[in-house]
């Protein structure tokens, strides 16, 4: 037998891992994937690069899988399948349309309003070609953006003048950075609210700029309370319409009428923010009655505020209206600019603005007002049209009855005043709460979302917001899994 020497090396040893297993052998390569009919659509839709990104991702998936010992091969087609679907769903829209049957009209954190057909058109018109923004086609020179709304504004309001930033937080900043920086601003302690997202009054007057001069009680406030705080340095007396409160019992508080004699008497202006501004009376409509930016004007305020997309109706915008020789001094602030409104937002505000002129039509033509003065029979009549699909979709572990509603304006706008409505009330047979939530989290992965409200041992779906029942159907019965959940 022939002698190893000590020094030699040792044969090479196979290793059985070395060797791939039959299935990851026969996975497709990634040519042979990106010639595959669904690659080649999914290259032209998503591009080449994407597409070979995403067929080598779903490669390895499937790679992992097989070495977990889950699965079998691929064919180049399945890879292709794969790697289409990552795709499509990575350019999925983030911000997606939802149904909301939330039972609050104007819901923050789903948009707020809806716009008015002739919006919409007005919008994508601006988008979709150049406009005269800021170019005065008569004389053929420089324009501003204003001159678009501001004549419709001041017909609207009564006011001599009218600018708009980007939302009525803005406004107010810029008001009270233009007429207070440096200077005390008169506020009632019952009016330093706090809105949407945490943003409180006082947080906004100091960053404006502004010196916060309380005055009078959180409940109690009087006349002789502003009289006494008003200083030569004063620069502004400030009001704050609470909209998104209400104090009650033993309250004082002073009229704007009253409270803007007290201003001119004292040399100094005053600006009333609105916060959901109305421009038209909601009584007219069967609502309570909210202020009006035209009385807020005729008052005597010298500068009031309001929101665009809250009670008016229309997209984010911040208006500024009241006295000519302010506005002007408004309009010379640099910080304007930062928060001036691009063409999109003025078209569709432009558009808006003239539902305004027709009255006896707006309550049709404007969703938001739509919205609010549908009728209970009308809303009851179409839960008892949807109550026999929905059973159909969520099977027996569910049942779905009719149930009344009391819907919410929203946006702090008649913060204590309810709707009268009707929506669909499901409830788990067992009664169980943790069904209801599943049930709430499938119906927000719908191919349009459901936003509803769990309430009394039921989810609740206000039908108030719902016009397209149809679209609303053919979402539903996407649903999926409902059987199991309870």
């Amino acid at each position: 037998m022939p002698v190893v020497p000590a020094h030699a090396a040792a044969p090479p040893v196979a290793r059985p891992e070395a060797i791939p297993p039959a299935p990851l052998r026969e996975l497709p390569s990634v040519d042979a994937v990106l010639k595959a009919d669904l690659a080649r659509a999914a290259a032209e839709r998503h591009g080449r690069q994407a597409t070979t990104a995403a067929v080598r991702a779903a490669l390895d998936e499937r790679r992992a899988a097989l070495r977990a010992g889950a699965g079998g091969p691929a064919t180049p087609q399945e890879i292709a399948a794969a790697a289409l679907a990552r795709l499509d769903a990575a350019a999925a829209p983030s911000l997606r349309p939802v149904f909301n049957l939330t039972g609050t009209v104007l819901h923050t954190n789903l948009g707020r309003a809806i716009f008015a057909e002739e919006a919409v058109e007005a919008a994508v018109r601006a988008m979709r070609s150049a406009v005269a923004l800021e170019y005065d086609l008569d004389g053929g020179k420089r324009g501003e953006r204003d001159d678009h709304v501001r004549g419709l504004v001041c017909e609207l309001t009564g006011a001599e003048d009218a600018t708009l930033v980007n939302n009525n937080a803005a406004a107010v900043l810029l008001v009270l950075n233009t007429l207070s920086q440096g200077r005390p601003a008169i506020v009632s302690r019952g009016e330093l609210i706090e809105i949407g997202g945490a943003f409180r009054m006082p947080e906004i007057m100091r960053r404006a700029g502004a010196e916060l001069d309380e005055v009078g009680t959180t409940n109690r406030t009087h006349a002789r309370d502003y009289r006494d705080a008003i200083r030569p340095e004063t620069g502004v007396i400030l009001k704050v319409h609470t909209s998104n409160y209400r104090i009650e019992g033993f309250t004082t508080e002073v009229s704007p009428r009253e409270l803007a004699q007290i201003a001119q008497a004292g040399g100094v202006p005053l600006v009333n923010d609105l916060g959901s501004g109305t421009l038209a009376d909601l009584s007219r409509y069967g609502l309570v009655h909210e202020p009006t930016v035209r009385e807020a004007v005729a008052e005597g305020a010298d500068i009031v505020t309001f929101s665009g997309d809250k009670l008016l109706g229309g997209p984010q915008a911040g208006f500024i209206v009241g006295r000519r020789d302010l506005i002007a001094r408004i309009n010379k602030n640099p910080m304007k600019r930062a928060l001036r409104l691009d063409k999109v937002r003025l078209a569709a505000i432009e558009a808006t603005l003239r539902l305004y002129r027709d009255p006896d039509r707006l309550a049709e033509r404007l969703p938001t007002l739509r919205y609010l003065t549908r009728r209970p029979d009308d809303m009851a009549a179409q839960a008892a049209r949807l109550k026999p699909a929905m059973a159909a979709v969520l099977g027996a572990c569910f049942t779905v009855g009719v149930t009344a509603c009391r819907s919410q304006i929203g946006s702090g706008a008649l913060p204590l005043e309810t709707l009268e409505g009707a929506g669909l009330a499901i409830r788990s047979r067992d009664d169980s709460g943790g069904a209801l939530n599943r049930l709430a989290d499938l119906f927000r992965r719908l191919p349009v979302p459901v936003i509803g409200r769990i309430d009394d041992n039921a989810l609740v779906l206000d039908l108030r917001c719902l016009e397209d029942e149809a679209a609303f159907l053919a979402s539903v019965t996407a649903l999926e899994g409902a059987h199991e959940l309870a």
